[in-house]
């Protein structure tokens, strides 16, 4: 059978609209699509394959488990899911685990237990949950009504009840809806589909501060900014307050289907036999390949090598810039970041992902005015100097029109 990216509007649901490129091969930071054309990866995946493509450690976990066991119901438990567990909680705040599949399914548990723990202490009136324009935070219903972009959500019929929207760092905007009602505030502490958007130091202390005087939990939506991305293990180290809940995905399985959402003892303990489950959540599989790039990606040498590359994106961005003046900023930490276009180029974000693919470069957009980079965490500085050549040919295009 003939496969093309013609077959895809014949076969697919037409909710996606992939590049006319199919990729087949993928090793490190490089990507080879059906006719041998080779691309620097500087997407990853949506900020996915932390360890780029294909890394020996990781096929090495998977090829072991795959001959030991797949699946289990969670009538039983098992050692890869045993030992992740222990080592994320090992290295973060949290002292209990849950897994899932997805940042959706793990941010749709830590809505789910914010609101349960919620009524069992203190009734049902402490049910609204408070998130930031802007966000995004999965598209099951609840966690896409919870986002606070509501093209995503809007259409579906009626949404569930009690969330607001406040605007991102802005205290006096979270200050006006929070109050004794408020059982959750959920926000990503680097905003990342919404523009690639730091928190302040003000603004997520001032958060930290709010959810401890309403008694509303702080989830922390660390599906993007997590394992590693921002130079931390978790973004929430490296500004100095600790969330009640975490929620990790993406990066975490390093291209591996797995979500996790990580609490404390006393939170998690509103989550009672039966109160939750996932068929294949904490399957062995995922839970082997995830504590591969845990292992890998919780060093030193991985951390600060994120932090030493961010600077050689910021300055090839700069030079880029200085030439062709695109520009207005870069923002964001460690490999997630995003250039925002200035005010000759609004809206064209997609023209430069467009123009990149035809230099053979793969990135990503983060609304219609920022270019957005999430390379692998251990991409190869000559990979990083090269992507960039591509991309200053690319923007060469976009200017000359």
């Amino acid at each position: 059978m003939k496969v093309t990216r013609a077959l895809f509007d014949d076969v697919m649901a037409p909710n996606y609209n992939p590049a006319a490129m199919i990729p087949v091969r993928g090793q490190g930071s490089r990507v080879w699509d059906q006719e041998g054309v080779e691309y620097v990866d500087f997407a990853g995946g949506i900020a996915v394959n932390s360890l780029g493509h294909c890394h020996p450690a990781m096929v090495a976990a998977l090829k072991e488990q795959s001959e030991k066991l797949w699946h289990l119901s969670n009538v039983f438990t098992n050692e890869p899911a045993l030992r992740l567990a222990k080592k994320l909680t090992d290295v973060t705040f949290a002292e209990r685990v849950y897994f899932a599949n997805s940042g959706a399914e793990a941010n749709e548990a830590a809505l789910k237990l914010a609101r349960r723990w919620a009524l069992e202490h203190y009734g049902e009136d402490k049910s609204q949950i408070i998130a930031f324009k802007q966000g995004f935070h999965g598209r099951t219903f609840f966690t896409v009504t919870v986002g606070g972009q509501p093209a995503y959500s809007d259409g579906f019929g009626p949404k569930p009840a009690a969330v607001e929207h406040a605007t991102y760092n802005d205290l006096d905007s979270l200050k006006a809806l929070i109050s004794e009602k408020t059982c959750a505030v959920m926000l990503e502490p680097l905003q990342g589909e919404g523009g690639i958007i730091s928190p302040t130091s003000e603004f997520i202390q001032g958060v930290r501060e709010l959810c401890n005087k309403h008694n509303a939990l702080m989830i922390f939506d660390e599906v993007q900014s997590g394992v590693g991305r921002t130079g931390e293990l978790y973004a929430y180290m490296g500004l100095g307050v600790t969330p009640d809940i975490l929620t990790t995905a993406k990066a975490l399985g390093g291209g591996f289907p797995i979500g996790a959402m990580l609490t404390t003892k006393d939170i998690a303990a509103s989550l009672k036999v039966g109160t939750h489950g996932s068929t294949y959540g904490g399957n062995p599989l995922a839970c082997a390949v995830s504590e591969a790039v845990l292992d890998i990606v919780n060093t030193s040498e991985v951390l600060d090598g994120v932090k030493r590359k961010e600077q050689l994106f910021r300055d090839g961005l700069a030079a880029i810039n200085a030439k062709y003046d695109v520009f207005s900023e870069v923002r964001g930490k460690g490999l997630l970041l995003g250039a925002v276009l200035n005010e000759k180029y609004q809206g064209r974000s997609r023209d430069f992902l467009v123009a990149a693919v035809a230099e053979q470069l793969m990135c990503l957009v983060a609304g219609a005015n920022v270019v957005r980079f999430a390379p692998s965490l251990i991409i190869p500085d000559e990979d990083i100097q090269e992507g960039l050549a591509r991309f200053e040919r690319a923007v060469a295009k976009v200017v000359q029109g």
